[in-house]
């Protein structure tokens, strides 16, 4: 078996955030961060950077849409009960129909239509990279196994035993983050610090970040001690893409930090 590449994505004002972390055993603290324009541009480096090493990229982007009037995705009502509190997090995603429509009125319309619901500027704002994933993925069935959908909070939550207390974006609910991947990952704070003063914050938020290295350890705890599948038996979309979130539990994880 060749070598592993795990990577973490999340959107950002710049495009994407990405995190890289080499090596399939927990020791191995090789990382690199970077921000690509367009996702094709992150699957590019890959090949550039990593050549035969085997990519498992963990993204914070609905994957896999539902058909007007078939109802939500059993992966975020499944989502949303494992979060229970932090529930919000997790948005409902419009349908296929209304991801491909020109305006946010247009959307709007097309999605009360078929699901008798309107769509909220947040899922609005991000259709651009859902579209993306989408399309890349529809091109590219070899990747589809590759890239999988995940949900940060979820992750932050199987980090640390229990839900995060306070929304992302307060200074409170950074720190809490930020505590919970220290745990997990040595260098949690020198990739920060990195990447903060890498980038401009009007191009990348300091949430971003932590969501995007929260994604790629579970990539790399996952592959370890087995991943979490929301729900367990994917569904699948017109176009053949599962609709399914993964995490890892890391009952794994805690049991050997709290050995050392």
């Amino acid at each position: 078996m060749g070598k592993k590449v795990f990577v973490g994505v999340d959107g950002c004002r710049a495009g994407w955030f990405s995190v890289f972390l080499e090596g399939e055993n927990e020791s191995d603290c090789n990382w690199k961060v970077e921000i690509f324009p367009e996702f094709s541009c992150l699957i590019d480096f890959l090949d550039s950077n990593y050549g035969q090493a085997e990519p498992l990229i963990l993204i914070d982007i609905p994957i896999g849409l539902k058909t007007g009037g078939s109802g939500e995705r059993l992966s975020d009502l499944g989502a949303r009960s494992i979060l229970k509190a932090r529930k919000s997090s997790i948005f409902p995603v419009p349908c296929r129909e209304a991801i491909y429509a020109e305006t946010y009125k247009k959307a709007c319309e097309v999605n009360e239509r078929l699901t008798g619901k309107r769509i909220s500027k947040q899922a609005w704002n991000i259709v651009p990279k859902i579209r993306e994933v989408d399309g890349f993925l529809a091109e590219n069935g070899n990747f589809r196994e590759k890239v999988r959908e995940v949900g940060p909070e979820i992750c932050f939550q199987a980090f640390a035993g229990f839900p995060m207390k306070y929304s992302k974006k307060k200074d409170e609910g950074f720190l809490e983050r930020k505590e919970t991947l220290d745990k997990v990952c040595p260098f949690a704070d020198e990739l920060l610090e990195h990447a903060l003063s890498k980038y401009r914050r009007k191009d990348l938020a300091k949430d971003d970040i932590l969501d995007s290295l929260a994604a790629a350890l579970t990539a790399k705890m996952g592959s370890i001690y087995g991943f979490t599948y929301v729900p367990s038996k994917p569904e699948t979309d017109g176009k053949r893409l599962k609709i399914q979130m993964v995490y890892c539990e890391c009952e794994g994880v805690r049991s050997h930090k709290k050995a050392e």
